[in-house]
């Protein structure tokens, strides 16, 4: 199956980029280098191109009630303009996926936005209409992934260069909070516009008509990162990628073990909410915990984690050399019992036993 390319991707070519395949797309891993596009999103501002994720529109009368039922937090609190972070589970509350949630401006009917991750769109569309039919719910899930892109400009300085390049809603960009949207025109193209992002830094994201990605992503002129920059931000704030740190069919975790139960809200009813109702009495077995190498080494996905007689009591999901700390840091599942901060552990790097030391997350504070 040849793989979907994003409306920039003429772009990204022409720059120089090389590309990886993600989810199903050929995107930009890189353009001048991790290093550099780390720290200008770090210490600047830098934007890339996420139009691998997928959107799907849910509106309707009982469209509310849908969403409520297909994601672990409470999708009616959101007020127009809210979103949110949530988990997707399974009746045994392993995560499918995880996505933002944005309450839409409506005309009378409730309407969401919500991204699964890369490659997940038609599941994502297939399952709620299936349970939109199973429960007799009257409510429209269109999935229009290919009708937009997405563009992310993160970093301390991101919201001023946005404001620059505002034609229009400029005042709703400065009173915009966490986790609230608005539609702003750039450079003439009117966005749906959140104060969301994921790398740790403030930032904003974009959701565009897919004809219009290259009129928005050239009036945001800083440094283009791709997603491998991506990647070592958002492993430095912790944050867990779908695929890697939890895997429906390869390593399935429920929002607890990875360390997202704040996004489960249990007063709620939705799918897979009795399995975690449970867990969170008898508490979990295995969490996810950062980690920080001692020894000079880098932890990849897949490295086993052991105690210092050896016994392998855990695996690393995601692990790189920060560049903000010049070390090497690491995510991975460990007993309850091995997880308190400063606890020492192993992990074997290609066959050689390097120490590590767990750590509170995030590794670098974020906003």
């Amino acid at each position: 199956m040849s793989l979907q390319t994003p409306p920039l991707g003429g772009v990204h070519d022409e720059y120089g980029a090389k590309f990886t395949d993600f989810g199903g797309w050929e995107m930009p891993v890189e353009f001048d280098s991790i290093q550099t596009e780390h720290h200008a999103v770090r210490d600047d501002v830098g934007k890339f191109d996420v139009s691998h994720m997928g959107e799907v529109v849910v509106s309707g009368p009982d469209a509310t009630r849908l969403m409520q039922r297909l994601t672990s937090n409470d999708v009616t609190a959101l007020d127009v303009g809210d979103s949110q972070y949530a988990a997707i589970t399974a009746t045994d509350g392993t995560i499918i996926d995880d996505t933002v949630i944005y309450r839409l401006p409506d005309d009378g009917e409730m309407e969401y936005l919500f991204v699964p991750n890369a490659g997940n769109d038609e599941a994502m569309v297939e399952r709620w209409e299936t349970h939109r039919e199973q429960w007799g719910l009257e409510a429209t899930v269109e999935n229009r992934t290919q009708e937009y892109a997405m563009v992310a400009l993160q970093g301390p300085n991101a919201r001023a260069l946005a404001r620059e390049a505002a034609t229009d809603g400029r005042d709703r960009l400065a009173d915009l909070s966490r986790f609230e949207a608005t539609y702003v025109e750039i450079n003439g193209v009117d966005c749906w516009t959140a104060r969301t992002g994921y790398t740790g830094e403030d930032g904003l994201e974009f959701v565009v008509p897919w004809e219009s990605a290259e009129t928005v992503w050239s009036a945001l002129e800083c440094q283009p990162c791709g997603l491998g920059a991506r990647d070592t931000l958002r492993l430095e704030a912790g944050y867990v990628l779908a695929g890697q740190d939890f895997d429906r069919e390869s390593n399935p975790r429920t929002p607890y073990e990875c360390g997202i139960g704040f996004t489960v809200k249990l007063d709620t009813e939705f799918v897979g909410r009795d399995a975690l109702e449970a867990q969170k009495e008898e508490g979990v077995e295995e969490k996810l915990v950062g980690f920080r190498l001692v020894d000079r080494g880098i932890a990849r996905h897949g490295y086993d984690i052991t105690t210092s007689e050896g016994e392998v009591i855990g695996t690393v999901t995601s692990g790189t050399m920060s560049p903000t700390l010049e070390q090497a840091i690491g995510l991975g599942y460990v007993p309850t019992r091995y997880a308190d901060s400063g606890t020492v552990v192993r992990v074997d790097v290609r066959g050689r036993d390097k120490k590590a030391k767990i750590e509170t997350l995030p590794f670098v504070e974020t906003v």
